[in-house]
């Protein structure tokens, strides 16, 4: 490694609290009111059941809830590859998630919005690859919607009054 980029490296962590960058997920971070705090609806399906697994993953379990998260996924599945005979090989899986979260306290809006996202599988092959690849598609949809989610919640929680 050069000089030039060692320097950099060196110094760039210093560069970045000088102008007061500091981890979401740090001590004192933005997202620090959101662990444990955030209660999301109830799942009533496999792909809500996968989407709140992943903001717990992220968030923690609720402890002492301070928010609650309503939410409604909707998925349609398109085909995106298909052969001369009509065969569909590839297939596009869009995603819509409309959330609002409430604060428990007073019943207030704090934040909401709607969040689109898309992912692709493959439906070439066996009926278990093909099935396999399918459940992989929503799951990864799932944790799409729910890491843009969470970038939305930890940017306006700075606006959130204790």
């Amino acid at each position: 490694m050069s000089w030039s980029r060692r320097s950099l490296l060196l110094t760039l962590p210093a560069a970045l609290a000088a102008c007061g960058f500091q981890p979401a997920y740090g001590p004192k971070g933005r997202a620090e009111g959101l662990m444990g705090a955030v209660r999301a609806s109830d799942p009533t399906d496999k792909n809500s059941f996968d989407f709140v697994q992943h903001l717990e993953e992220r968030l923690g379990r609720p402890t002492k809830p301070a928010y609650n998260l309503a939410y409604t996924i909707t998925t349609a599945a398109i085909g995106a590859g298909i052969t001369p005979d009509g065969a569909i090989t590839r297939y596009t899986v869009t995603g819509g998630l409309d959330w609002t979260l409430t604060r428990l306290a007073d019943q207030t809006r704090m934040a909401g919005g709607h969040i689109d996202a898309f992912t692709s599988y493959s439906a070439t092959g066996s009926t278990v690859a093909g099935q396999t690849a399918q459940s992989d598609a929503y799951l990864r949809l799932m944790r799409l919607l729910g890491d843009d989610l969470l970038m939305r919640l930890i940017a306006a929680s700075a606006s959130f009054a204790p």
